[in-house]
């Protein structure tokens, strides 16, 4: 759920008052984070999906089923967790609140029944008044 106007201008001044106390502090937080893991995560999935490939053309040359059956299994559980880890991208605080606004989301069926319904309420309390 992205963060309400509201609330990105509070974490952009509590980022500001916490770069302007502690700089340092800051600056090594900066570097951590989801962003971070993400990319490391990708980058393992990567190197476990190259070793799955060697195994696999291994066992071939080989004449070994079973160590390519493994280099096959390790490609595709490198690739799935390659997949989930780039699905849930860096989506921690700051993650693009500086290069891009939030994506505006679609008015959904139960946001516009919501409305109506609130519409609804309103209309009637105005009529109760008279």
């Amino acid at each position: 759920m992205p963060l309400s106007e509201h609330e990105q201008r509070l974490l952009e001044q509590m980022e500001r008052a916490l770069y302007a106390e502690d700089p340092k502090f800051a600056s090594a937080l900066e570097g951590t984070g989801l962003r971070t893991y993400t990319r490391r995560r990708v980058y393992l999935a990567a190197a476990g999906f190259v070793v799955g490939i060697a195994l696999l053309m291994g066992g071939l040359v080989a004449n070994v089923p079973v160590v390519g059956v493994a280099g096959f299994v390790v490609m595709l559980g490198c690739a799935v967790f390659a997949v989930k880890g780039w699905k849930r991208g860096p989506a921690g605080p700051g993650a693009g609140a500086k290069d891009s606004p939030p994506p505006r989301r679609k008015a959904g069926v139960m946001d516009r029944m919501e409305q109506r319904w609130q519409r609804r309420r309103d209309e009637h309390e105005g009529h109760d008044g008279m």
